[in-house]
């Protein structure tokens, strides 16, 4: 017998001793970091609504109770069941009855009022019906991603049970070494922005952070292939945590699995929904500009099959040796700070992916406090001494001007944007400023996949600002529902037509460093004309036409034609879903703990170097500022 099934058989044994008689338990597994508890009496289990809680508070671990399917009522009879039990106005839309787990998915407009006070609605379905639900939001938008993604799961899920059984055994077995160490070693992301990439050892596990391109550079990987990462075989990796779905972090995922890589991608749920638009979107601009694929679409589809999805402030063990907690970053939707507990209290590490400390439209701040944290691997991207941004409100002024001139002029405000953060940011304060008037109404044109990503975002409104949550609740007061927001549907004949259109406008298309897709095709319509006002929101990596034409280019070049560029060039720099020096400097003081020793990436050399030396002369911290395939020992 393995030391898991032992652990299975004891844990069975505890759960024996405190279920009542009346409740069989049929099997008791684990799936991924969660023990699963499969019942042929799920309506008995329901009606005591501490028992999971008390289970799971002398066991130490997350549980899941599901029923044996031939216990279940049949779909039909069910259905109704549960309607009768829902009040009118939570808003239900679908049901969706999964037998091989026992759950229905319920859609619903207002899932709060289908769980009910403290759940006591759900234990009513449950006692009802036997079926364990799952409540999610009926979006406003709907979003093909996250149905074809939900609908993909489902369809995946004799696999996926599988998975999750082959990673619970990874995660509760017995460690196999009694030496103590932690290491990071760098295998991108170092004195550059892009190409993230990061792995945290022990004796035991070995655990990649994020794994994205350089911008600008498609031909640059981080170094995958050193024995830490998967030079020794992808199954050397024990897990994959990704902190964001923005491309610089997450584009060469799937590429991971093409390698032979077969465990979870921890992250949150609309990271993963992301995951999948953006990097079937990285496919197809590479097939656009006659470049070689980076992996197939089958590759996307088993890195999401893949993904296990945590909330905010969960502590999950993911290795025998390793606890994660994910929290709020600000940066987009779902990105994540990500916090490691290695040991027994031997150490911690926290890795702040992409941060925003302060508030802004979207999102609250930035998470930064920790039960404990030693060593901190901090983005630097406006880490420079000089990289202070204008705050909020002046950046809305400026854009806000700049708009009103286009309208003077019948011009175009053109945005290169990233479609997931900055384009929704923008909406927000474009659709508050036509409303109360301050600019004159006019069409914004969504490109690429600003609406999509939009309607994601719909889709999870718990991961926004609260004051925004309660507007997109509220069909009439739900800011990216506003006449003014047209899609861009036809390809290039559709902009052709638009940007001939003789009328003010604001065209939002993304990337948002001009590299390839809608956003290079804009600037080739609208490159000549002086009316046309190109501003810039987020930051221009060096190498980018974007950084280029921001510091001075005047031509452009397509087709072995040189084309002028004759508009207007401007540059709000206070919209970035970044932080600025300020900020990273306040996220480190602030902390709670102070961590010991700071590692400064994702940055430029310069800006890397200048927030090192900020913090080490300001707070007395050990910092670094490493190079790519450098290794850490802390411990």
């Amino acid at each position: 017998m393995s030391t898991v099934d032992k652990q299975l058989e004891d844990v069975r044994a505890t759960i024996d001793e405190e279920v009542p008689n009346r409740i069989t338990i049929s099997d008791v597994t684990y799936e991924g970091p969660e023990l699963v508890i499969y019942t042929r009496d799920p309506k008995e289990f329901a009606s005591d609504g501490d028992l999971v809680r008390r289970l799971a508070s002398k066991l130490r671990k997350r549980i899941t109770v599901r029923p044996d399917p031939d216990v279940l009522t049949h779909p039909d009879t069910a259905e109704d069941e549960i309607l009768a039990l829902l009040p009118d106005d939570a808003g239900v839309s679908d049901m969706e009855f999964l037998a091989d787990t026992g759950e229905v998915l319920i859609k619903a407009e207002k899932p709060g009022r289908v769980i009910g006070r403290r759940g006591e609605t759900l234990r009513e379905i449950t006692k009802a019906v036997g079926w364990t639900p799952d409540v999610v939001r009926t979006p406003p938008i709907e979003s093909p991603t996250v149905s074809n993604v939900r609908s993909f799961l489902t369809q995946e899920r004799d696999d996926r049970r599988d998975i999750l059984e082959r990673v619970g055994r990874q995660i509760h077995r017995d460690p196999m070494s009694k030496e103590e160490w932690v290491r990071v070693t760098t295998l991108g992301g170092c004195r550059e922005v892009g190409r993230a990439a990061y792995v945290i050892s022990t004796a035991d596990t070995r655990i990649l952070v994020d794994c994205g391109d350089k911008p600008g550079e498609r031909t640059e990987q981080p170094y995958l292939d050193v024995p830490e990462a998967i030079g020794s075989g992808a199954s050397s990796l024990d897990a994959v945590v990704l902190t964001h779905a923005h491309l610089d972090h997450s584009a060469l995922v799937p590429l991971l699995f093409d390698h032979g890589y077969d465990g979870p991608v921890y992250c949150t749920e609309p990271t993963r929904d992301l995951l999948g638009l953006l990097t079937l979107d990285y496919i197809g601009r590479a097939d656009s500009a006659g470049r070689k694929r980076p992996y197939e679409t089958e590759m996307v589809r088993e890195a999401v099959k893949h993904c296990i999805t945590l909330e905010y402030g969960d502590v999950t063990d993911i290795a025998p040796d390793v606890k994660l907690t994910l929290h709020s970053a600000g940066h987009v939707l779902g990105s994540s700070v990500v916090h490691f507990h290695i040991g027994d209290g031997l150490y911690n590490v926290a890795f702040s992916g992409d941060i925003h400390y302060d508030s802004t439209r979207l999102f609250d701040g930035a998470v930064n406090e920790f039960p404990r944290v030693e060593t901190l691997v901090l983005e630097s991207t406006y880490g420079g001494r000089n990289d202070y941004q204008t705050d909020q409100d002046d950046s809305e002024r400026k854009l806000k001007r700049l708009v009103s001139d286009a309208a003077d002029a019948d011009g175009t405000v053109f945005v290169p944007v990233h479609a997931v953060g900055r384009a929704q940011e923008l909406m927000v304060v474009l659709e508050e400023a036509m409303r109360d008037g301050d600019v004159p109404e006019m069409p914004v044109y969504l490109d690429g996949m600003v609406w999509e990503a939009t309607a994601v975002h719909t889709t999870y409104p718990d991961y926004l600002r609260d004051d925004l949550q309660s507007r997109i609740h509220d069909a009439d007061r739900n800011p990216f529902l506003a006449d003014q927001f047209t899609p861009v549907e036809g390809g290039d004949e559709a902009r052709e037509e638009i940007a001939a259109r003789d009328e003010a406008s604001v065209v939002l298309a993304p990337p948002s460093m001009l590299t390839d897709g809608p956003a290079r095709t804009w600037l080739k319509l609208l490159g000549e004309d002086p009316d046309t006002t190109l501003t810039f929101v987020d930051y221009q990596a060096d190498g980018t036409l974007g950084k280029r034409i921001q510091k001075g280019r005047s031509e452009l070049s397509v087709d072995g034609e040189t084309i002028p560029l004759n508009l207007r060039v401007e540059t709000v720099d206070g919209f970035s879903g970044h932080a600025d020096r300020q900020g990273l400097e306040n996220f480190v003081k602030t902390m709670h703990p102070r961590p010991e020793k700071v590692l400064c990436v994702d940055g430029s050399e310069s800006a890397t170097q200048d927030l090192s030396s900020s913090l080490y002369h300001d707070y007395n911290l050990r910092t670094f500022t490493p190079e790519n395939l450098e290794t850490f020992r802390f411990v």
